[in-house]
C-alpha cells in the first residue's frame, strides 16, 4: 500500500477512535454532544480568518498535549493509588470508579448550559475549576482529618471531578464542532489523537516512575500530592491554551434551546434506537461489574509496581492505534453491527485472561494487552458509530445523551454491585486446589455476562447495511471480507493544504 494511502488509513482510524466513549475505562465523559454531520463549519476564505483559525488549531493540539499530563495526575490509575492509600475498600474503590458514569445524568443540563452560555464560556470556565480542585489533593495529608474525612473528602473531589467533566466535555466538543472546518475535521483529529496518545504514554511512564520512587509502605506520602500539583498546574496551562482559541458562534448567535428532559423519551419510541440501548445497556453493565477493580487487582494482588503497569497501559495504547486502521476498512465493507458482534463475542473471554496471573506469574497480561488493545480498539470504534447510524439528523444530540446516560447509569450500578460482592466474599479462598482471590470471581462473572450482552448485538438493525442476526450469518459475512475487497478512498481536500496543522483529538 502507497505510503500516502496508508498514512490516509492510519489518521481516519484515529480520528474514529477519538471521539468513541471507552467506557472500559473510568474517568471518560461520553461524547454526548458531539458535531453532528449538520454542522456547517468552513475554512475561512479570507487570509485573516485562516491565520486566526491556524493559531487556534495549534492551540487546540498543544492544549491536548498538556491535558494528557493533567490525565496521568489525576486520572483512574492516581485515584486508585490514592484509594490504597486511604485504606478504601473494594466496595469504596467500585464506586469512586463508577462516579463518571453516574454524572452522565448531567448530559441533558450540560447540553442546555452549553447552547445558552457558549460553548467557549462554558468549557473555559467548568475545565479551569476543575483543574484547580486537585489542589485540596495537594493539602490532603497535612489537612486536620481524621482518615474518614480524608476518604471523603477523596470521594468527594473525584464525584464533582466527574461532574465537571460531563459538562467540560459536552460544552469543548460542541465548540471543536463549530471551530474545526468539515473538510478537514478527520485529518486534524487524526494527528492530534497521534500526538496526544504519545504524549499519554509518556506522562503515565513518569507518573509510574514517581510513584514507584516516592511510595511509602504505608501512607500517602509525596508522590501522590506531587503529581495533583503537576495536574493542576497542567491544568492552568491547559485553560490558557484553550483561551487562545476563538469561538466562531459565541453567546447570542444562536437561539437558547428550552430544558426538556422529555426528548430522553424519544428513543424509546424507535425501534432501531431501542435495539442499541438495550444493546448498550446490558453490555456496559456487564463490562462494569469488574473494569473497575483491574488496576486494583493489579496493584493490591498481583504486586505490580506503578510503572509496570503504565507499560502494560502503553502497550494496550500501541496495539490500539496499529489495530485501528484494519478495523476501519472492516466497518467500511461490513457495516458497525457486525463488528459489534465479533468484538463483544472474543471480549467476553478477555477478563478470563486474569484468572491465570499472580504476583510472580505475569505473563498472561501480554496477551491481554494484545487482546484488550486489538478488541477494544474495533468495539468502541463500531459502537460509536452504530448510535451516529440509528439516530436521525434532527435531535441527534439528544439521541446521543440517551444513549450516554443509560449507558452510563447500567455501568454505575454494576460498578457498585461488583464492589459490594468483592466485599462480601473472602479476599482469598481455595477452590479446586487452587487460591482465588475475591476481584477474580467478578472477572468470572464479568465474561459470563459478556457472552449473554453480546447475544444482543445480533438484535441491532443498522440502516443500509446487511444486519447479522446469528453466528451463522456473521461467519458467513466476514469471509469474503477476507478476500480482496475496493477500498474507498476519501477525496482529498485541497483547502487543507494552507492550513498545515499538525492534529490530534480528546480522549
Amino acid at each position: 500500500m502507497p505510503l500516502a494511502v496508508l498514512h490516509r488509513h492510519v489518521l481516519r482510524s484515529l480520528a474514529a477512535l477519538a471521539s468513541v466513549v471507552p467506557f472500559a475505562r473510568p474517568g471518560s465523559a461520553p461524547l454526548a454532544s458531539a458535531p453532528s454531520t449538520s454542522t456547517t463549519a468552513h475554512v475561512p476564505t479570507s487570509l485573516k480568518g485562516r491565520r486566526r483559525l491556524r493559531r487556534s488549531l495549534r492551540a487546540s493540539v498543544a492544549e491536548g498535549i498538556m491535558a494528557e499530563v493533567v490525565t496521568a495526575g489525576a486520572g483512574s490509575t492516581a485515584l486508585t493509588a490514592w484509594a490504597l492509600a486511604l485504606g478504601l475498600g473494594p466496595f469504596q474503590v467500585g464506586m469512586m470508579t463508577a462516579l463518571p458514569f453516574f454524572a452522565q445524568f448531567v448530559q441533558f443540563p450540560a447540553a442546555w448550559l452549553t447552547s445558552t452560555f457558549g460553548h467557549r464560556r462554558m468549557a473555559l470556565s467548568v475545565v479551569l475549576f476543575s483543574r484547580l480542585m486537585m489542589l485540596a489533593l495537594c493539602a490532603l495529608p497535612w489537612l486536620p482529618l481524621s482518615l474518614v474525612g480524608q476518604q471523603r473528602l477523596l470521594m468527594a473531589v473525584a464525584g464533582l471531578w466527574a461532574v465537571l467533566g460531563v459538562i467540560g466535555n459536552n460544552a469543548w466538543v460542541a465548540w471543536m464542532g463549530e471551530l474545526v472546518p468539515e473538510s478537514i475535521r478527520g485529518r486534524f483529529f487524526g494527528r492530534r489523537t497521534a500526538l496526544c496518545t504519545l504524549s499519554n504514554l509518556v506522562a503515565s511512564l513518569v507518573a509510574g516512575v514517581v510513584m514507584d520512587r516516592l511510595r511509602p509502605a504505608t501512607g500517602v506520602g509525596p508522590a501522590l500530592p506531587l503529581l495533583a500539583a503537576v495536574s493542576c498546574a497542567a491544568g492552568i496551562v491547559c485553560t490558557v491554551l484553550m483561551a487562545r482559541q476563538h469561538d466562531p458562534a459565541p453567546p447570542g448567535t444562536r437561539e437558547k434551546p428550552k430544558l426538556d428532559l422529555r426528548v430522553a423519551l424519544v428513543p424509546l419510541r424507535d425501534e432501531r434506537a431501542r435495539r442499541v440501548l438495550v444493546y448498550q445497556t446490558f453490555w456496559n453493565a456487564a463490562v462494569g461489574l469488574s473494569a473497575p477493580f483491574y488496576s486494583f487487582f493489579s496493584l493490591q494482588n498481583l504486586k505490580m509496581s506503578f510503572l509496570l503497569m503504565s507499560v502494560h497501559l502503553a502497550a494496550v495504547a500501541a496495539v490500539r492505534m496499529l489495530a485501528a486502521p484494519m478495523w476501519g476498512k472492516l466497518i467500511d465493507r461490513l457495516g458497525a453491527q457486525p463488528v459489534v458482534v465479533m468484538c463483544s463475542l472474543t471480549l467476553g473471554l478477555l477478563p478470563l485472561v486474569w484468572l491465570f496471573p499472580t504476583a510472580t506469574f505475569l505473563w498472561p497480561l501480554i496477551l491481554d494487552a494484545l487482546m484488550a488493545g486489538v478488541l477494544w480498539g474495533g468495539h468502541n470504534l463500531a459502537i460509536f458509530a452504530l448510535p451516529l447510524a440509528v439516530a436521525p439528523r434532527q435531535g441527534r444530540p439528544f439521541y446521543l445523551a440517551a444513549f450516554a446516560t443509560a449507558a452510563g447509569l447500567a455501568y454505575a450500578l454494576a460498578s457498585s454491585v461488583g464492589g459490594a460482592l468483592a466485599s462480601a466474599l473472602p479476599t482469598e479462598f481455595t477452590l479446586g486446589g487452587h487460591v482465588w482471590a475475591n476481584l477474580q470471581v467478578l472477572f468470572a462473572l464479568s465474561a459470563v455476562a459478556r457472552l449473554a450482552a453480546a447475544l444482543l448485538a445480533l438484535r441491532i438493525i443498522e440502516p443500509g447495511v446487511r444486519s447479522v442476526d446469528s453466528l451463522g450469518a456473521l461467519w458467513a459475512l466476514v469471509r469474503p471480507a477476507r478476500r480482496r475487497a475496493p477500498v474507498v478512498e476519501s477525496r482529498e481536500d485541497s483547502s487543507l493544504a494552507p492550513l498545515g496543522e499538525p492534529v490530534r483529538v480528546e480522549s
